[in-house]
C-alpha cells in the first residue's frame, strides 16, 4: 500500500469551497479519502461538491460556536473518525492602524476570531473523534513569519495559527496525534489577488508592478496554484510525516526561507 493511500479514511477540509481548500479537498479525493467538505458559502460548496466523489458537504459558519458544535455531532451520529483535519478557513482583508471609520476595532477583533479562535472551537469540538494517529495541519501564511503593513490583524492571525500549533502539539502528543501548519506563499486565489490590489492601491503602483516584485523575491519567480499545495498537506497527513510535529512547512517558491 502506498504511503499516500488514504482509502476508507475521513479527512476533514475547512474552506473546501474554492482556493487551497478545493485543490487539497481534490487531492485526498484522488488519493482514496473520504472528505467531509465545510464552507460558510453555501452555493460555492455546492457547486464544488458536485463536480466530486466520495464526499460530504457542510455549510458551516466556524465563527458560529453553535454551527460548530451541530457540525461535530452531525459527525458524531454518523461513526466518523477524523484521520486529518485541515484548517484551512479563514478570512483576509486589510485593517490599517490610522482607520478611525465606525466599527474599525471590531472588523479588527473579527479577523482574529474568524482566523484564529475557530480554528481553536472546531479542533476542540471534533477532539472526542480523531484516531489515535491522526493528523491535524493548520493553515497559516508567509505572513505568519513576516510582516506587511496595513495588514496588522491578519498577519497577526497567522502567528498566532504558528503558536496555536505548537502548543496543541504539545498537549496532543501523548495521543500520537500530530499538528503542523503550512505557510503558503503568494498563491492564485481570489483571496490573494485582492490583497495584491489592495497592496497596489496602498502603494500608489500597478498589480502588476507589485506582482513582478513579489516573483523576484522568490527563488522560483513563478506565482503558486492552489494545486501546488496540496501535495504538503498529503504529505503532512501520511505515515511519511509520522515522526513530524509542532513543525512549520513553508510553501512559497523559496520567497520565504526558514
Amino acid at each position: 500500500m502506498s504511503s499516500l493511500d488514504f482509502s476508507g479514511l475521513s479527512v476533514v477540509v475547512t474552506g473546501a469551497a474554492s482556493g487551497i481548500g478545493l485543490a487539497v479537498a481534490r487531492a485526498f479525493i484522488e488519493h482514496g479519502a473520504c472528505v467531509e467538505m465545510v464552507d460558510k458559502d453555501a452555493a460555492a460548496l455546492k457547486e464544488a461538491s458536485g463536480q466530486l466523489a466520495r464526499i460530504t458537504s457542510h455549510v458551516v459558519d466556524l465563527s458560529q460556536p453553535d454551527q460548530v458544535a451541530s457540525f461535530a455531532h452531525c459527525l458524531q451520529e454518523r461513526g466518523i473518525r477524523i484521520h486529518a483535519l485541515i484548517n484551512n478557513a479563514g478570512i483576509e482583508y486589510p485593517t490599517p492602524l490610522d482607520d478611525d471609520s465606525l466599527g474599525a476595532a471590531q472588523r479588527w477583533a473579527a479577523l482574529l476570531h474568524n482566523n484564529v479562535t475557530s480554528m481553536y472551537l472546531l479542533t476542540r469540538a471534533l477532539f472526542p473523534l480523531f484516531r489515535q494517529d491522526a493528523s491535524i495541519i493548520n493553515q497559516s501564511s508567509i505572513w505568519g513569519k513576516t510582516g506587511v503593513a496595513d495588514f496588522s490583524a491578519y498577519v497577526a492571525s497567522k502567528h498566532a495559527v504558528i503558536g496555536l500549533t505548537r502548543s496543541l502539539a504539545w498537549e496532543l502528543g501523548k495521543r500520537r496525534i500530530r499538528v503542523n501548519a503550512v505557510c503558503p506563499g503568494w498563491v492564485r486565489t481570489d483571496t490573494a489577488m485582492r490583497s495584491l490590489k489592495n497592496i497596489s492601491d496602498y502603494m500608489g503602483r500597478s498589480e502588476v508592478e507589485v506582482l513582478n516584485e513579489i516573483l523576484a523575491r522568490q527563488a522560483i519567480p513563478e506565482l503558486l496554484e492552489p494545486a501546488d499545495i496540496a501535495g504538503t498537506f498529503l504529505f503532512l497527513a501520511s505515515p511519511l510525516a509520522r515522526a513530524i510535529t509542532g513543525q512549520t512547512i513553508v510553501v512559497s517558491n523559496g520567497e520565504v526561507m526558514s
